[in-house]
Order: structure tokens, then C-alpha cells, then sequence
């Protein structure tokens, strides 16, 4: 069985009166362990497939499976824990509490787990060294760099060792070099058996992931 099972998924959105197809009748199945890009020009459907996948945005038909389990037909609160627990999200924009060190930006997932502070604060620095920011746990973020915000962005959704990452244009606000240092880290994870699905616009990115998927006015066009 598929880590993630997809199954005849559509979208449909309200404009105005009108309604606009986001996603039609996507079917897609991603192994335990892969890093999938999904590329498209605006308005293929890229951000809405990562908002169903990611347990934030209901679908209009179809069936999303996570680890075999009908995400969709979880009650409200079950689907809360099961995000929590599962999933882990990287958005372009970073989203870092601007008056919260890196370590208390990086606990937040925590907070909510019934976890002491001691494991707390050993978790979030577990996974800010893994990341290259041991030292760094007391700055704020507008002490940071861009890359390096992004990495506290990142070591914030591995913090709970979830088995899904999810990211939206991660290097999206970030130069060159720093983009490609961010996708070298991805790799590593990866390669550390971390399932990843990221969005994406740029080809370099994509060419790092092992499998690409193109997106089309809401249909899966391509895979390669």
C-alpha cells in the first residue's frame, strides 16, 4: 500500500457565482520515502492539491488516503491530531512569531503534545542542530539570514518527526545560493527516508526530487 492513495479528486470552487474547477479527477499514488515536485503554470492547481494533501482544504469529490487512512472522513477533531501527527508544512513565507526565539519558534508544534518542557526543549534542539543552527537557539528571527529562517521554518516542521513534509515554494524568497543550500538540505533529508512533496516553479528545484508531477487547468498532464 501506498504511503499516499489519491483517488479521483476534484475541487470545485465559488467565483461570483460561478464555479471554477481547481483540480479534476486527479489520481496519484506516492511511496513512503519519495520527493515529489509539483510544478504547473498559476492556477494549475499545485497550492490547492498541497492544501487537500495536507488535511487544510476539503475536497469537492475523491478520496485522500494517508498511510491507509480516509482522511476525510475523520471528524473535525481527529483530523487536527491527525495533521499534527502526520504532516509537517514549510510555506514560502517562512510564518516565524517575529518576538519568539528560534528554539520557542520551533517548540511551537509541541506545545500542544502534552510533552515537559525538558523534552520540549530537547526535541527543538535535536533538530536545530541537525538542521546547522545548534548556537543560533536564542536569536530572534530578523537576526537570522533568509536561509536560515527558512531552516528554522523547516527544523519547526520536523520537530515532531512527522512522516509527510509538505512545502510550498520553499525557496521562493531566497537568492541563489541560499535556495540551493535549502535544497541540499532537502536532499539529505530525503535521503534520510523522509517523504517530501513540494511545490515548486523553478526546474533546478525540481530536478533534485526524484519524481516530478505537471499540473494543467487542474489535471495531472504529465509525470516524469
Amino acid at each position: 500500500m501506498s504511503l499516499i492513495e489519491i483517488r479521483s479528486l476534484s475541487k470545485t470552487y465559488d467565483s461570483g457565482g460561478e464555479r471554477v474547477p481547481a483540480l479534476v479527477d486527479v489520481s496519484l499514488s506516492i511511496e513512503t520515502g519519495e520527493f515529489i515536485s509539483v510544478m504547473g503554470p498559476s492556477g494549475s492547481g499545485k497550492s490547492t492539491l498541497l492544501t487537500i494533501l495536507g488535511a487544510l482544504n476539503h475536497p469537492t469529490s475523491g478520496r485522500v488516503l494517508i498511510d491507509d487512512i480516509p482522511i476525510y472522513d475523520l471528524a473535525a477533531e481527529r483530523l487536527a491530531d491527525f495533521r499534527r501527527e502526520y504532516l509537517g508544512f514549510i510555506f514560502q513565507s517562512f510564518q516565524l512569531i517575529p518576538y519568539l526565539s528560534v528554539r520557542e519558534n520551533v517548540m511551537l508544534p509541541l506545545s500542544i503534545t502534552g510533552r515537559s518542557d525538558k523534552e520540549q526543549s530537547r526535541m527543538s534542539a535535536e533538530i536545530l542542530e541537525k538542521i546547522g543552527l545548534k548556537g543560533k537557539e536564542k536569536r530572534l528571527p530578523d537576526q537570522l539570514s533568509g536561509g536560515e529562517q527558512e531552516r528554522v521554518a523547516i527544523a519547526r516542521a520536523l520537530v515532531n518527526s512527522p512522516p509527510i513534509l509538505l512545502a510550498d515554494e520553499p525557496t521562493g524568497n531566497l537568492d541563489t545560493r541560499t535556495g540551493k543550500e535549502i535544497m541540499d538540505l532537502f536532499k539529505s533529508l530525503n535521503e534520510g527516508g523522509q517523504t517530501l512533496i513540494m511545490v515548486t516553479h523553478n526546474p533546478e528545484n525540481a530536478a533534485v526530487s526524484a519524481r516530478t508531477i505537471r499540473l494543467l487547468d487542474g489535471r495531472i498532464a504529465d509525470f516524469c
